[in-house]
């Protein structure tokens, strides 16, 4: 009983001397909880009221143009758990909207944050809403959201600046505010970095204006920003893409780039090759692969396989069959692309046995020959008169593809054809006919076509007499290819045309 009544009087003291704890029903957690409850009160809300817009939305507007009111679904969510409402919830009813397209339903709500609230607004929450209204063409509702931020009680940072930027960089009639709006962010206290930059130099580089993105560049330098990889890549990318330029204006800009500090990777490197083969540049191409080496990066297979086309277009074959041998050495395995460039290198020099060969090393090895294989030996073959042999190399693969066939035979063809060989061009069209049933006139109508561009006319009635004898009949094409291309030479035709009309009406 003593220890009773201690008890008794030690509660006592403790409530005459110490003040009550507080509520459990006003701690953090319960405050948590509360704000959670309404949330899923507002989720089920918003799911009642703006999804079912996404399907009917021009009915809706007819029915009832303003709208729900989720303003009073937001605040009354959250009144009836006794709590403020949160930013994450006017972000998700904000997210909501844009989702549904709803945006006549978004002036509202950020009024109601402006001017109701007390809370400082998130920037996500403006930035994520300035590019839904990008990605929509609403430029106009962006950029006055943006110049507003600052009335959210939101210290705007260079992330809604580069939201907007973004924004506004996609097209090039949008492009011209850009300068407006940087002079409006100086005012607004914001300061630029590295990837506002990398913004307005990706623009300019699409809109093909890599001199002033240069100039940019150099000026992100000059005024102490570190050399940014990405930036550079995008620029030396951008200049590559364009013929306006010499190749020593781009080995020059290389250059330049690495005296910044900028060293270029593989795909860099990929870039300035491609663009100086395509000048006709391969030595210097070839001088970019070496440097690449020395920079301790590996070359692929593509990068080879560009810069050996380049030294063949050169006709340096010396410097190609090292390089070929080169590549072989360091492992790298050649594709059929790189075949079909080496091949049509040997056919350049008129060596077609060893180009052959190459195509059996090819099957052996596992590379299957494509149809660029087979055509550049053939045409390479008719070009030097090597016609015999390039009809038993035909045989010799086996042609299966009708397309590949049709191309083959119609090099033949011209190949015969150009060195007066007419009864044999004659007998490749009876075989070509036999080979494949879907032969029509408009395989001869190709024939005739290719023989006039060739300037062949005086071959052109002989083949038709023939072919019209195997019971085929041109098309209108092939008059129409005699009509245009023959020109002061159709006199020469006349009258063997005509004597071919009148036997095709007899028969």
């Amino acid at each position: 009983m003593k220890r009773l009544s201690s008890l008794k009087g030690a509660n006592q003291f403790l409530r005459r001397n110490r003040k009550w704890p507080l509520s459990p029903y006003k701690t953090k957690w319960h405050q948590t909880f509360c704000e959670e409850q309404a949330m899923r009160t507002l989720k089920d809300a918003v799911k009642t009221t703006v999804e079912p817009l996404c399907h009917h939305r021009n009915q809706h507007l007819l029915q009832n143009p303003t709208g729900p009111n989720l303003v009073t679904t937001l605040v009354d969510s959250f009144g009836a758990y006794n709590c403020e409402p949160t930013p994450n919830a006017y972000r998700f009813v904000i997210q909501s909207l844009c989702e549904t397209l709803q945006f006549h339903l978004i002036p509202p709500v950020l009024h109601h944050i402006r001017s109701v609230e007390k809370f400082e607004t998130p920037e996500y929450i403006l930035s994520n809403l300035i590019k839904f209204y990008g990605d929509f063409n609403k430029i106009e509702d962006a950029v006055c959201l943006f110049l507003d931020i600052p009335k959210f009680r939101c210290v705007p940072t260079v992330y809604s600046l580069n939201a907007l930027l973004s924004v506004l960089c996609r097209s090039r009639d949008h492009l011209k505010m850009v300068p407006q709006i940087l002079l409006k962010s100086q005012q607004m206290n914001i300061r630029i970095d590295e990837s506002t930059f990398r913004i307005m130099i990706g623009a300019l580089c699409r809109l093909k204006k890599v001199n002033y993105a240069v100039d940019i560049l150099n000026r992100l330098i000059s005024d102490g920003f570190s050399v940014d990889g990405r930036i550079c890549s995008l620029i030396l990318s951008s200049f590559c893409g364009q013929r306006n330029f010499s190749s020593i204006e781009v080995l020059g800009f290389v250059e330049q780039l690495r005296k910044m500090g900028f060293l270029p990777g593989l795909v860099d490197y990929t870039n300035v090759m491609k663009y100086l083969v395509k000048g006709r540049r391969g030595n210097d191409a070839l001088d970019v692969l070496n440097q690449m080496k020395v920079d301790g990066i590996k070359p692929d297979t593509i990068c080879y396989t560009m810069v050996l086309s380049g030294i063949i277009a050169e006709e340096d074959y010396e410097k190609a069959e090292e390089l070929f041998d080169e590549m072989l050495v360091l492992g790298l395995v050649p594709d059929v692309y790189t075949y079909n460039v080496y091949i049509d290198g040997l056919c350049k020099q008129n060596n077609l046995e060893a180009a052959v060969e190459m195509v059996a090393c090819m099957k052996e090895l596992g590379c299957r020959p494509n149809d660029a294989t087979y055509i550049t030996i053939i045409k390479r073959s008719c070009k030097v008169g090597e016609l015999n042999r390039a009809r038993q190399f035909v045989r010799e693969i086996g042609v299966k593809s009708f397309g590949l066939m049709l191309q083959i035979y119609m090099l033949l063809i011209e190949g015969f054809s150009g060195n007066g060989k007419i009864t044999e061009a004659s007998d490749l069209v009876d075989e070509l006919l036999i080979k494949s049933s879907r032969f029509e006139c408009l395989t001869v109508d190709e024939i005739v076509c290719s023989l006039c561009k060739r300037r062949l006319f005086s071959k052109v009635p002989e083949l038709l007499e023939a072919i019209v004898r195997k019971g085929i009949i041109p098309g209108a094409m092939t008059w129409e290819a005699l009509v245009h291309n023959c020109g002061f030479e159709i006199n020469l035709l006349e009258s063997s045309l005509t004597e071919l009309v009148n036997s095709t009406q007899v028969e």
